[in-house]
């Protein structure tokens, strides 16, 4: 039993020792501040929590913003990813990847390359028609989550009004004030 466990624990430590360095000096990874990146300092990554991320160079790696947008005027090599932000890509900017926005809209310049699928979930694409994406083009707009729910909210405001209109006509079958009880 003891060897069993010294075995694992040594091959644990194989796995541990054989693994890719992080490249955490080369990123970018930022809560509540700005990400800029600049012509004469590239990153490998960028990911930013509540702030934005403004390139006017070269990001090497991948972006990914949450809660905040994506203003690229330069070259990000793999995928762009933005929930509940936007993404704009001024003219002549190119993305190596797939570019994706969740709940954010996308605005592409004129000459802007998206490598492989653009998608954008519950937003809105304005593209120039110079632009090019050499993939897929799923634009699912926020009609596609809004509309059921407002039938939902119309039928509970419908429920909520019957209910009190059908109150208001049992309270009227009543005189007002109601009579005093009988006495026994």
């Amino acid at each position: 039993m003891h060897r069993r466990m010294l075995a694992l624990c040594l091959f644990g430590a194989v796995l541990a020792a054989a693994a890719a360095p992080a490249r955490a000096d080369e990123d970018a990874v930022q809560f509540f501040h700005n990400i800029e990146v600049s012509q004469d300092a590239p990153v490998q990554d960028a990911v930013c929590f509540f702030c934005n991320v403004h390139v006017n160079g070269k990001v090497n790696g991948d972006i990914v913003v949450f809660f905040g947008n994506v203003r690229l005027n330069g070259e990000a090599h793999q995928d762009v990813v933005s929930f509940f932000g936007g993404v704009t890509a001024a003219d002549n900017s190119s993305i190596g990847g797939d570019l994706v926005s969740f709940f954010g809209n996308v605005r592409l310049g004129e000459n802007v390359s998206v490598a492989q699928d653009l998608t954008c979930f519950f937003g809105d694409i304005r593209a120039a028609n110079s632009a090019t994406v050499h993939g897929d083009r799923v634009n699912i707009p926020a009609m596609v989550l809004y509309l059921p729910v407002l039938v939902i909210v119309f039928v509970i405001w419908l429920i909520v009004h019957e209910l009190r209109t059908r109150r208001e006509r049992m309270m009227m079958q009543y005189p007002y004030p109601p009579p005093p009880p009988a006495p026994r």
